[in-house]
């Protein structure tokens, strides 16, 4: 005959649904369920409220049982030497109010990606784990409320194919070198890309925004690193706007050896569009790129994408901006007070775009082929259009390296740059400014270099602008120098000055193969001189 309800004997048991009101002290074994219950007792016995207490087994659904979660903040604080005050959060409309959730719902305020099945050990593939996880949280719902920021904890994800991101995905570790994705597959043929981009389906390349789907937009990427094992690129950012990548490491495999061969041609970040779908508002900060051929590549239109407080290292070419422009390429680029080092080749370089600007940047070892200072084989910052800017840029490339490649080279288009401290270009047209130079007494001696004769170079005309004194007396001038038209290595120039006393100086342009050098003569008065200078030329 079917069991009414937990017999009692001195235990009682049956099924969950036919648990009676046990008496005070008395225990009831829900043997279906595997849940054990003991009585209250009555108010009378003291019992707070009348009904049975589940007792906590290893069945138990914790997370169920508990609804009374409340935030409350306390704080501690000292009220004497003996005594501490508590300071709860008022949660609810009155403190005898408090807001309560459960602890299911608290935990799935954020969700890990270690709840979809990763196990981050640098060996399980978590490839199919991460993507389940963007897929379910930002993928299959339109409603907000479900998104959630996806949370990598320390460890090593392998993967063995490419992480999808798609729209209003955050993305967040716990460092870079501490969360880390890794891209290692057994396949010898792997995919372009460790992370790309992708719409609120999910869908990439010529399929975004296809099918009713938003666009890439709203992605969210911090503290963590994508890293590959093979020769392949890390990053793309395709057709997306409104898109931040924070405090993030994009590593590479390539050698020294292995970048220097172009046919590589993998890039750290990539960036592209189309004419209907311009990837705008892309924000990459305190962020890390290394061997791979370039750092950041684009050659697609896009605007307002931002490089800053970045370190750009181990690369073949820093950034390469519309070397093979399509659409007119990439505009409004800015790269903003980052360092570069160990570069092969060119540090930045802007193609025929516009509209682009580096500033305030930093560049060490950048040019010279890997083979330290010293030994320059490209300029550091190569600008080939105009309405490109560098402004504020800090090198440690020195004139004698500037005079066989450039820091930064204009190559003969209407750019405008801050070359250093005291040099401005505006496309052929160079000023250095705020020269200084003390001239002996009694001596004839060559100063600094001011222009390098190249190869079927035809020297330029140039000024000089000058101001010395000398004791109680003192000149100003102007020294211009013609064209040497006959390729006979003797400059012509005329010295126009004003001269207040008599300063005993003679100044002139002599050169030496193919070096032209500001020179002087003092006569013998016992004072030296200092003279003021600053060179309006048009580079060649």
């Amino acid at each position: 005959m079917a069991i009414v309800q937990i017999s009692r004997i001195t235990h009682r048991k049956g099924l969950y649904e036919n648990l009676p009101q046990l008496a005070g002290g008395e225990l009831g074994w829900a043997q279906d369920e595997r849940k054990l219950f003991i009585g209250n007792g009555t108010l009378a016995d003291g019992a707070p409220v009348v009904g049975n207490t589940e007792i906590l087994t290893e069945f138990s659904d914790l997370l169920a049982l508990s609804s009374t979660y409340t935030y409350n903040g306390e704080v501690e604080s000292p009220l004497d030497s003996t005594s501490k005050a508590v300071n709860t959060v008022q949660t609810g409309s009155t403190r005898t109010n408090p807001i309560t959730r459960s602890l299911q719902a608290k935990f799935d305020d954020f969700a890990s990606v270690k709840d979809f099945g990763a196990v981050g050990d640098g060996e399980v593939d978590d490839t199919a784990a991460i993507n389940r996880a963007l897929t379910e949280l930002f993928t299959k719902q339109t409603n907000e409320e479900i998104r959630r920021s996806l949370f990598f904890p320390a460890g090593v994800y392998r993967i063995s194919g490419t992480i999808v991101v798609p729209t209003y995905a955050k993305l967040f570790g716990e460092g870079k070198e501490s969360s880390i994705i890794r891209y290692n597959s057994d396949d010898s043929t792997v995919d372009d890309y460790v992370v790309r981009t992708a719409d609120s389906k999910g869908q990439t390349g010529a399929n975004i925004a296809t099918n009713g789907a938003t666009r890439s937009n709203y992605i969210e990427i911090s503290s963590m690193s994508f890293e590959t094992v093979h020769q392949h690129n890390i990053c793309l950012v395709e057709k997306a706007t409104n898109t931040w990548f924070d405090s993030v490491e994009f590593k590479g495999a390539l050698t020294a050896a292995e970048m220097i061969d172009a046919f590589e041609n993998t890039a750290a970040i990539t960036i592209i569009s189309n004419t209907s779908l311009v990837t705008q508002s892309v924000t990459f900060d305190k962020c890390v790129t290394t061997n791979t051929t370039y750092g950041l590549k684009i050659d697609t239109n896009c605007q307002g994408v931002t490089l800053s407080n970045s370190y750009i290292k181990m690369h073949y070419r820093g950034i390469q901006l519309g070397e093979s422009p399509v659409n007119n390429g990439p505009s409004g680029v800015r790269i903003t007070q980052n360092v570069f080092d160990d570069i092969y080749a060119d540090g930045i370089y802007i193609g025929d775009v516009t509209d682009n600007i580096s500033a305030h940047n930093v560049f060490y070892d950048v040019g010279n082929a890997f083979n330290g200072l010293g030994n320059p084989a490209t300029p550091v910052i190569n600008i080939n259009n105009a309405n490109n800017l560098s402004i504020g840029d800090l090198f440690e490339r020195d004139d004698t390296d500037d005079l066989q490649y450039r820091r930064i080279e204009l190559n003969d288009v209407g750019g405008f740059v801050i070359d250093g401290a005291n040099r401005v270009k505006f496309g052929n047209y160079v000023q250095s400014v705020g020269l200084t130079t003390t001239l002996a007494d009694n001596t004839s001696v060559a100063t600094a270099i001011i222009h390098e004769v190249l190869d079927n170079d035809l020297l330029h005309g140039f000024e000089i602008k000058y101001a010395l004194t000398r004791d109680s007396s003192s000149r100003t001038g102007k020294i211009t120098v013609a064209p040497d038209q006959a390729g006979t290595n003797t400059p012509s120039y005329t010295d126009d000055y004003v001269e207040f006393g008599t300063t005993g100086v003679v100044l002139s342009i002599t050169q030496v193969s193919d070096k032209l050098y500001f020179k002087y003569t003092t006569t013998s008065t016992g004072q030296t001189c200092t003279l003021n200078y600053s060179i309006i030329k048009y580079a060649s």
